[in-house]
């Protein structure tokens, strides 16, 4: 005699969203695009120098440094020394800009959103570090409501909606090393 009963099948928990609410699920993966394009759009200001936060003479296609202007200038507090000391070398502009375009693409297209979040969490919290003592608020700023923002998408696996998430996690070097997720 066979048994007909039927279980229903439940996903591995990393194949299911740790959100349950499909609302949820969208206004997360929905920041997580936002905060992908706020470091997009950050790079490519800086690279081009579109007018924004950059005019175009100071884009580093043209010599300019991404980090000069803000490390020579705009540092503040107990760390305004070493931040100032390496701003424009010939090690800090690049790797920042790596940041900034690596940070931006995966959480924008939803890939290693955990190595994103964690950078780009690191990158505000050293933005914060180097503006201290703040002007507004002897704490808070956004650089630290960033770092949070972004390791909660990550906790809540926002790349796997409107991402690429669910794909990057079967691939085998995500499988082999779950970091990457």
């Amino acid at each position: 005699m066979s048994d007909h009963t039927t279980t229903p099948r439940t996903a591995p928990a990393e194949e299911r969203p740790l959100i349950g609410s499909p609302t949820a699920r969208y206004l997360f993966a929905v920041t997580r695009i936002s905060l992908g394009w706020v470091f997009l759009w950050a790079f490519f200001d800086k690279l081009l120098g579109l007018g924004f936060s950059t005019p175009a003479e100071a884009a580093w296609i043209n010599g300019g440094s991404p980090t000069g202007g803000f490390l020579a200038n705009a540092v503040s507090g107990p760390f305004a020394g070493a931040f100032s000391s390496i701003a424009g070398t010939f090690w800090a502009d690049p790797l920042f800009m790596v940041g900034l375009l690596g940070i931006g693409a995966a959480l924008f297209l939803g890939i290693g959103e955990r190595i994103a979040a964690a950078s780009g969490a690191l990158m505000m919290l050293l933005m914060w570090a180097a503006v201290l003592p703040l002007e507004t608020n002897p704490f808070m700023d956004d650089h630290i409501v960033y770092a949070l923002v972004l390791v909660g998408l990550a906790c809540v696996r926002s790349a796997d909606t409107l991402g690429l998430g669910r794909w990057w996690g079967a691939t085998a070097p995500v499988r082999r090393f779950p970091a990457l997720r």
